[in-house]
């Protein structure tokens, strides 16, 4: 226990790195889901 090491750094790239993931599954699901969405925007456009 004389020496411990220095961990300052760790937690924002653990941040970051949870950030990325958050953003790489929100663009999947836009991706996946976002001319499913874009077509119900435009009936209810259309039907206004």
């Amino acid at each position: 226990m004389l020496f411990l090491p220095r961990e300052e750094g760790q937690g924002l790239v653990e941040y970051a790195l949870i950030l990325v993931l958050v953003a790489i599954v929100v663009i999947v699901i836009l991706a996946l889901l976002g001319p499913a969405i874009g077509n119900i925007f435009s009936n209810i456009v259309s039907n206004v």
